[in-house]
């Protein structure tokens, strides 16, 4: 993909060069598993008009275009055409007038996440789980110098890619990797890791693999579910959590920082905790599917179906 070529020439000569010598092979056995779905994807990607971007704010939004610029059967045939990359989960995003209203409102996490960074102004960045790569956008509008998002799933790419189309900046990539199969990099000034941990069967090598891709004196910002308790509380929930069949350990902050320490991070701290709310998560024209109202207790919003305690949220900033 031309994407990926961009990416190799952008790193060539950077402190991510060694990467070279493994990417572009697993890129291409990538490529090669998932063809089908890719030209038919491609096929949708190479159908959007080219449209001059005349406005931009990636700072407070992500929206790429004025509400005016396009005339009413553009602005359908693009809505028809980035109908069909659904599920949309993370955004919202604002393309010339075009509202994508996602299942998650991830500039909520954002604004909770936006007040305790270190500034991103020159930074090189990775987003580990990025998803369509809604907060990749945000990170870019914090003047990071990098921002390379990666996750496994061919549809967030496509995603992506749609998103791009419209404003295809320089410095901006995602790649379908998952953490496990990057080198240890030791390049990225900030790592940012929301709502995978808890997804990951061995939390303790996940956050060693993100440590791994930390420079010296790098910052990991990590966003995750948790619950009450002291360092000995960790709910290990049975074949669902709010439906979810791929939740494993959900530990409170108090053993999330002891293992965190245990790894190697230094100057831990919890800088937000919140509840998801069915404002913060829910289903739209965008994302049709069941979403959190439908995996609470219809009787007791404070439990999850299965009884256990609603989605708690959790942010935690550490170094290396």
């Amino acid at each position: 993909m031309q994407a990926f070529q961009q990416f190799y020439q952008q790193i060539a000569g950077s402190n991510l060069s060694h990467w070279l010598e493994v990417l572009p092979a697993q890129l291409a056995d990538w490529q090669r598993q998932h063809k089908k779905d890719l030209q038919k994807w491609q096929k949708l990607l190479d159908k959007l008009p080219a449209i001059e971007t005349d406005e931009l704010d990636l700072k407070e939004s992500v929206t790429i275009g004025a509400t005016n610029s396009i005339d009413e059967y553009t602005r359908r045939q693009i809505t028809g055409l980035l109908m069909q990359f659904k599920p949309w989960r993370k955004g919202p995003f604002h393309l010339h007038g075009i509202h994508l209203d996602t299942e998650w409102r991830s500039d909520w996490k954002w604004d909770r996440v936006r007040p305790h960074l270190s500034p991103l102004a020159g930074r090189k960045v990775l987003d580990v789980g990025c998803g369509s790569g809604y907060h990749l956008w945000r990170m870019l509008g914090e003047d990071a110098e990098l921002v390379v998002g990666i996750d496994p799933f061919p549809l967030f790419l496509m995603q992506f890619l749609a998103i791009r189309h419209f404003y295809p900046a320089p410095h901006i990539h995602m790649l379908p990797l998952g953490v496990e199969q990057l080198p240890e990099l030791k390049a990225f000034d900030t790592v940012f890791s929301m709502g995978v941990l808890y997804h990951r069967r061995s939390p303790i090598d996940f956050l060693y693999e993100l440590k791994a891709q930390l420079k010296p004196g790098g910052e990991l910002l990590l966003e995750t579910l948790v619950v009450e308790g002291d360092e000995h509380t960790v709910l290990v929930s049975g074949e669902r959590y709010a439906q979810m069949r791929n939740v494993w350990f959900i530990p409170s902050t108090a053993a999330l920082t002891a293992w965190m320490k245990r790894v190697g991070f230094r100057h831990i701290r919890t800088v937000d905790i919140s509840t998801t709310s069915t404002e913060e998560q829910r289903s739209t024209e965008w994302m049709t599917n069941h979403s959190l109202a439908d995996y609470l207790d219809p009787g007791n919003s404070d439990k999850t179906i299965e009884g256990y305690p609603a989605p708690m949220r959790a942010v935690m900033i550490a170094s290396v």
